[in-house]
This record gives C-alpha cells, sequence and structure tokens, in this order.
C-alpha cells in the first residue's frame, strides 16, 4: 500500500499496482515440504496394502488350492519368488536385495529436490513398492537379503501371466509415469526442459 495526499491534506492508502507477489523462500520450502508429503503418503499407503494383504494371503491362503475370480480370469494363487518382479531372475535374490536398497536410498536422496506433484506420486510408488518386496528379502524364508517375495495375483491364467503383488504394481505404474514424465520434459523441481 502506498500514502496518498487528498485535497484537504487527509492521507488516503491506494492499492500498489497490481503485479506479481514478490518471491519469497519460505514458499519455495513449503511447496517441496508438500511434495515430500504426498510422496510419504503415497509410499506408506502402497507399503500397507502390500503387507496387509501378503499377510492375509499367507495366512489363509498358503498351501491352498488357487481361488478363482472374474470368470476366472483373475487367481489368487500364492507363491514364493526368489526372483525380481514377475518371476524375473530367479538366481539372483541378493543382487535384488542389494538393488532394492539402492533405490531405496536413491529415492531418499532426490526427495531433497522434489516440488513436482506428479513426480511426488511416482516416487511414492516406486519407495512403497521397493520397501514392500524389500521387507520380503530381509525378513522372510529362507533368510535375511534370501527371503522370497510373496506373490499372489494371477491375472488371464491361462496366458501363464506371471504372478505379482501390489508392490510389483506399484512399481510398475511408478515406473511408466517416470517414462511418461521424462518423456514430456517434466523435472524433478518441477521445471520442463521442453514444451
Amino acid at each position: 500500500m502506498r500514502s496518498v495526499q487528498a485535497a484537504g491534506g487527509a492521507p488516503l492508502t491506494e492499492a500498489d499496482p497490481p503485479g506479481p507477489p514478490a518471491p519469497t523462500g519460505g514458499a519455495s520450502v513449503g511447496a517441496k515440504a508438500r511434495r515430500v508429503g504426498v510422496l510419504v503418503i503415497v509410499a506408506v499407503v502402497v507399503y500397507a496394502l502390500d503387507l496387509l494383504s501378503k499377510t492375509l494371503v499367507v495366512k489363509y491362503l498358503e498351501g491352498k488350492e488357487p481361488v478363482s475370480l472374474l470368470w476366472d480370469q483373475l487367481r489368487i494363487n500364492v507363491i514364493r519368488n526368489p526372483g525380481a518382479a514377475f518371476s524375473i531372475g530367479t538366481g539372483m535374490t541378493i543382487v535384488f536385495t542389494v538393488i532394492a536398497v539402492a533405490v531405496v536410498v536413491a529415492i531418499i536422496r532426490t526427495a531433497r529436490q522434489l516440488r513436482s506433484l506428479p513426480w511426488a506420486i511416482t516416487l511414492g510408488l516406486l519407495l512403497g513398492g521397493a520397501l514392500g518386496n524389500l521387507t520380503d528379502r530381509l525378513f522372510r524364508a529362507p533368510g535375511p537379503l534370501e527371503g522370497h517375495v510373496v506373490d499372489f495375483i494371477q491375472v488371464f491364467p491361462a496366458t501363464n501371466f506371471p504372478v505379482f503383488n501390489a508392490a510389483d504394481s506399484a512399481i510398475v505404474c511408478g515406473g511408466i509415469l517416470a517414462v511418461l514424465l521424462a518423456w514430456r520434459g517434466v523435472q524433478i523441481d518441477g521445471t520442463r526442459t521442453h514444451g
């Protein structure tokens, strides 16, 4: 606001001319905190769903015949997977454990630059999925770093599509989103490289 002198000497106030607000460091810090909050919420929801679903299928369905749903286009078929997502690389359990730890560390380090909501969701999906399968690798049989991941979702069984879990789904969705964001030039810090 600026002061203007009216006739007779009484001061009046007049609004400053419109224009962009002055940038403040607090706004940037607040945006970053909100984006990191979204990342954490998405990761926690994915992790909780994965852990809960695995706990339930192991308790009630492991060792039993697969359960058919949706006219046998979806089956709950509990298996233990020593490999990566979709049973790839079954002889490399320790390698996948180390990779999962590296992914978790990389996402946590990247969060320091995070200002993009789509990237917050993407990284949350990847982090939650990586933590879900890493928990299996660390705490399930046959032992630490070699634990077998619980997989149980089988779609279109007649096609021999691999069995997977909620963490695998989150990782795949996060990977697809990451490719789309990179293709559109959206950066972690919210800037665009083109378009």
